[in-house]
């Protein structure tokens, strides 16, 4: 904490030295200060200019918007990934189908020779 008054609007309340130091380091564009110092949770001094509270509020609300944005985006991310996940093992499962499905479609032995004798009969009568 750096000192007990306000370096926004100079205030001197004796129990916001937190908040203060919050309203230094924003004031200094230092946000990972302001955070470490608690802003997310900091209340604001009754002292403080409307101005000053006004200040510390939007600082707060920004970062909220700014945490929820990038939480939103870690959701999105996850949802794509499975997506493409999803994606992915659907395009293997065609081609496994495939290999059962020619499997099971092949002519018994017999068949296949009946096939066979058929295509040269064909063949035999074709004239040339």
């Amino acid at each position: 904490m750096t000192r007990a008054g306000c370096p926004v609007c100079a205030c001197t309340w004796p129990g916001a030295t937190r908040t203060h130091a919050i309203a230094a380091a924003l004031r200094d564009d230092d946000l990972d200060r302001a955070l470490s110092l608690g802003l997310m949770d900091a209340d604001t001094c009754t002292g403080c200019s409307t101005d000053c509270r006004e200040s510390l509020a939007a600082a707060r609300d920004a970062r909220t918007r700014a945490f929820e944005a990038r939480e939103r985006y870690r959701q999105r991310e996850m949802r794509l990934r499975r997506l493409d996940a999803e994606r992915d093992a659907g395009r293997a499962l065609p081609s496994s189908r495939a290999a059962t499905s020619a499997a099971a479609t092949a002519l018994p032995d017999a068949a296949a020779a009946a096939l066979a004798r058929a295509k040269a009969r064909a063949a035999q009568r074709k004239p040339r």
